[in-house]
């Protein structure tokens, strides 16, 4: 049976609404070599969680990833990619892990950004008015705004990172390229001096 529609029930959604955003986790690890970062949500029945990364520096900007159900079942995997997103749709309760595994490298750390956010099943009879529908929708838009909003300042800072890292190297190898160029003058310039002086001693 369907409750009836008040304006304090609307309110009440609204403000939901307008703190979900802040319930939606973002967070920046890094992942040691040969080592790997695991965490876990605690779903119910059909409640629905997404996980989006994107590694931001180290190596090949490559890690493994994967999440795994209660009984280690994994629902969702990737290897060596530098970003991904899986979602899922619990079949039963438990905890719900997902790792980031950074054990095919032996030497260089990774850094990795990553979002968790999920939806809460609620059956349609506790659905009360269009209205939250609505609510529902855009607030699934924020937080899809959220996420690429998030992917992009990753991306920025990685391809600031390769420029950076470019132009440094462009600077050192002008200078071996100058130092070269001078030392060749420099033994030129002695060999012709040494040849002029030999003539002259015959």
């Amino acid at each position: 049976m369907r409750r009836p529609y008040t304006p304090a029930l609307s309110a009440t959604w609204l403000a939901v609404l307008l703190v979900l955003p802040l319930l939606v986790s973002g967070h920046m690890i890094e992942v040691p070599a040969s080592k790997k970062e695991c965490f876990f949500e605690d779903l119910h029945v059909n409640d629905k969680m997404t996980v989006t990364y994107q590694v931001g520096g180290g190596g090949h900007l490559d890690i493994d990833f994967w999440l795994a159900d209660p009984e280690g079942i994994a629902l969702g995997k990737h290897i060596k990619q530098s970003t991904g997103t899986v979602s899922i749709t619990a079949k039963k309760d438990g905890r719900y892990e997902y790792c980031f595994s950074n054990q095919m490298s032996t030497v260089v750390d990774k850094m990795v950004s990553f979002n968790v956010h999920g939806v809460i099943y609620v059956d349609d009879e506790d659905i009360v008015s269009p209205i939250e529908r609505e609510i529902r929708s855009l607030s699934h838009g924020l937080t899809a705004v959220k996420d690429e909003q998030e992917y992009i300042v990753v991306r920025e800072r990685t391809h600031r990172n390769t420029a950076e890292s470019t132009n440094e190297r462009v600077k050192w190898w002008s200078i071996l390229q100058a130092i070269v160029l001078f030392s060749v003058v420099a033994w030129q310039v002695y060999y012709l001096k040494s040849f002029f002086e030999v003539k002259r001693a015959f």
